[in-house]
């Protein structure tokens, strides 16, 4: 009986060569953490949070994956330039947070990039900040505006009346200083 030979392996999988454990068990460990209740989509909907409102100000986070490293998952966020070394001395310190939530070491490690993972059009970064406080008013401004509308008997348009004359004298002190 002849031997027949053997087909030659497809081209496809000589060039792939070797294959690392974590790309043929990456779906499953996916699988597994979402299981456990891990979901990208908590940490979109709750990331002021976990992360605490100052770090959420200036971060956003852009992707969990999965990669060579072993069984935690990699967090990107995203940052501003002068934020970056903020975020990176206090990064270990939110992969605590992180993993505190979650209950297990769903983060093994995080990435800060200053620009998003999808490209420059779709990664306009869009931080709150904090709201800018007017400055006080001017007592001088208060009393002359008071003055000015002292003899109006009805409130709510004296009140109005105030506020008008504030916004229009603290207008002309801005554009004369």
């Amino acid at each position: 009986m002849a031997r027949t030979p053997s087909p030659l392996p497809s081209a496809h999988r000589r060039i792939r060569g070797f294959e690392a454990t974590s790309g043929l068990l990456k779906d499953q460990i996916r699988k597994v953490g979402e299981q456990r209740g891990f979901a990208v989509a908590r940490l979109l909907t709750h990331w002021t949070e976990i992360a605490g409102e100052d770090m959420a100000r200036v971060t956003r986070p852009v992707k969990v994956g999965y990669g060579r490293e072993g069984m935690g998952a990699s967090l990107t966020l995203l940052t501003t330039g002068p934020n970056a070394p903020i975020v990176e001395m206090q990064k270990e310190k939110l992969r605590e947070k992180v993993n505190a939530i979650y209950g297990y070491a769903a983060i093994s490690r995080i990435l800060i990039t200053q620009t998003a993972a999808t490209g420059f059009a779709e990664g306009q970064a869009e931080f709150t900040t904090k709201p800018i406080e007017p400055p006080a008013p001017d007592p001088a401004i208060l009393a002359e505006v008071a003055r000015t509308a002292a003899p109006i008997q009805n409130d709510d348009l004296r009140q109005a009346l105030e506020r008008l004359g504030q916004n229009v004298l603290n207008r002309r002190k801005s554009k004369e200083g």
